[in-house]
This record gives structure tokens, sequence and C-alpha cells, in this order.
């Protein structure tokens, strides 16, 4: 016999998450969580403001209707909507051992541009020092003295930075200039710096520094392909798709020769630690970007290791289904 249960929350946020200029006090989502004789499955569908193509209103409805006719017994096709569907394509594959337990809870660390702090949260790190910078908040300039301060203190750092967009080609080039060339290459890659494809592989050519796409994922008219200075791409499943989808780019960027990195929409803990084990399942060697919990004032249901965040049980789920 099938059961299908939908679950709203709501997390507060630390004060100041700003994104896309729009300050984001709360996260809101839903969790769907199935059951199957004794097998059970969770999901998280959690479409992110300013980045998702749904909105959470749009995604209930679609959910809700999913959830009933599955527990009717029908196999309706997913969604379409790329939070809805990862969500429910977790559930599914929790519900059929598809989706492995193990998970890389390792994090590359969000960095706030203060060296002591970055210090001491590296030294308890294993192997490779991976650091990510939120970039394009403030003026260039500033951003590329942040990067050049850092990477000259930490001598063994290796930094992956995010424009999302941000950047004018006579801003990425102003931000180039104050990052000293001896150290560019310890950068790994800078995320979508301009607003436009064409200027941001400009920019990797005339810098050297190495780039990786984003939002361009999502654009209709994105295709794979092998480019200079374009060395990763970064796959936030919550904003991608279902987790088949999530596989095929996984696949066809590794067959290009390129790094691909599952990085977080900013999930609910439960939401994490199954990033954590999409990263280590199909991504076993790359260090995923999952270090978002911080942000948060509160953990939901599952618990990522080592937080000392509260968390909270279904009981302060609101149910809908």
């Amino acid at each position: 016999m099938r059961r299908a249960q939908v679950y709203r929350w709501q997390i507060p946020m630390d004060a100041g998450v700003v994104l896309r200029e729009r300050r984001l006090k709360t996260r809101d989502g839903l969790f769907i969580h199935l059951r199957s004789a004794t097998r059970e499955g969770w999901g998280e569908i959690a479409p992110l403001p300013g980045f998702s193509s749904e909105s959470l209103t749009e995604a209930t409805a679609a959910v809700c209707a999913w959830a009933r006719a599955w527990q009717a017994g029908r196999q309706e096709a997913l969604p379409g909507l790329p939070s809805a569907d990862f969500g429910i394509s977790c559930a599914l594959a929790e519900l059929d051992g598809t989706l492995p337990l193990a998970a890389d809870y390792r994090a590359a660390p969000l960095c706030t541009g203060d060296p002591d702090a970055l210090f001491a949260t590296l030294s308890a790190m294993p192997g490779e020092k991976i650091a990510k910078m939120k970039v394009g908040l403030y003026e260039a300039v500033r951003d590329g003295m942040m990067v050049n301060l850092l990477l000259e203190a930490l001598p063994d750092l290796r930094l992956r930075l995010d424009a999302n967009r941000a950047w004018t080609p006579l801003k990425a080039q102003q931000f180039a200039r104050y990052v000293n060339p001896d150290y560019r290459s310890r950068i790994n890659f800078l995320e979508e710096p301009c607003q436009s494809r064409d200027d941001s592989r400009a920019f990797a050519r005339e810098t050297g520094i190495a780039i990786a796409w984003d939002e361009s994922l999502r654009d209709a008219d994105f295709v794979f392909e092998k480019e200079l200075g374009v060395r990763a791409v970064v796959i936030k499943p919550g904003l991608t798709g279902s987790l088949q989808t999530v596989q095929m780019q996984i696949a066809q960027a590794t067959a290009l020769g390129m790094t691909a990195v599952i990085s977080s929409s900013i999930e609910s803990s439960l939401g994490l630690t199954q990033l954590a084990r999409v990263a280590a399942w199909l991504t076993p060697q790359t260090l995923p970007g999952l270090d978002t919990l911080q942000l948060m004032q509160a953990q939901l249901v599952r618990r990522w290791p080592g937080s000392s965040l509260p968390c909270l049980s279904v009981d302060a789920l609101e149910p809908l289904l």
C-alpha cells in the first residue's frame, strides 16, 4: 500500500543573506515523503527566489497533484518543474534504493575575507584546501584585492569564485587587474563572471583565469562543448531538474574533461544531506559546494554531521497532504 505526504516548512535565515539584491529573511520549501510497504523516501522541493523558474506556489500545486496520483497507484510523469522534479526523483530513489547512503559531507567553506578565520577552518580540512568566495556583490576592485590578499596569506589555498553574472567586461577586467598573475592559477574557476557567455569566454582568454558555467546550464540554447578556458560546470540540482537530468549533465561534462561540481541552492539540512549523497555517488573525486547551512537558524528532520544548530522534527512541519 502506498502513502504520500507533503509538508511545508519555513526556516529563519541569518540576517544579511542577500540574493540578487533581494534580502532572504526565510527559506521556504516542501518535503515529500513516500512510503510503500516497509520502504520510505524523502525529497525536498525548495525553489530559490530570483533563481528558480517556478514559484513555491506553483511547485506546491504540482507536487500535491503528483503525490495524490502516486498514492492512488498511477505512474505519473514528473511535473516538469525543476525543484519538484528533483525532490520527487530523490524520494523515489530513496524508496527503491537507487540513491546510495554513502555521503560526502566535506564542503568548500564559504569565505568572508578573514584570512585568520579561514586558515583555522582550512587547517582542519583533510586533503586539498579549497574555499569558495562570492564576488560581484561589491566593487570589482575590492573583490580583486580580497582574493589577492587571501591567496597571498594562504599559499596552499585554492579558490572557487562565483560572480553570478554580475560584471560588465570592464568590471571583470578591473577585478583581474588586482589579482597577481602568479596567483591566478590557484583560482580553480570563476563562475559566470559576465552577463553574457561570450564576454565570460573573452575574460578567460585575456586573463588566464579559468571559468565555470552555472546559470548557463539552464539557458535554453546551452550545449556542452569543450572550450578553451572553461574548466568546470557547477550543477545545482534543485535548479536543474530530476536526478536523471543531473546524472546526464555530469556525464556530458565528464566526457569533455570538465569538472562537475554539485552545489547547494540553499537547501535545508535534509536537502543538503541528500546532495552530499549525490556528490559521493556521482562526483566522488570532487569536493562539493554545500557550505550553506550556516546561513540558517535551524535544521530539519535530518542532521548535517557536526552542526550545532537545533534540528526540528517532522512534528514542526505543516502537513498539506
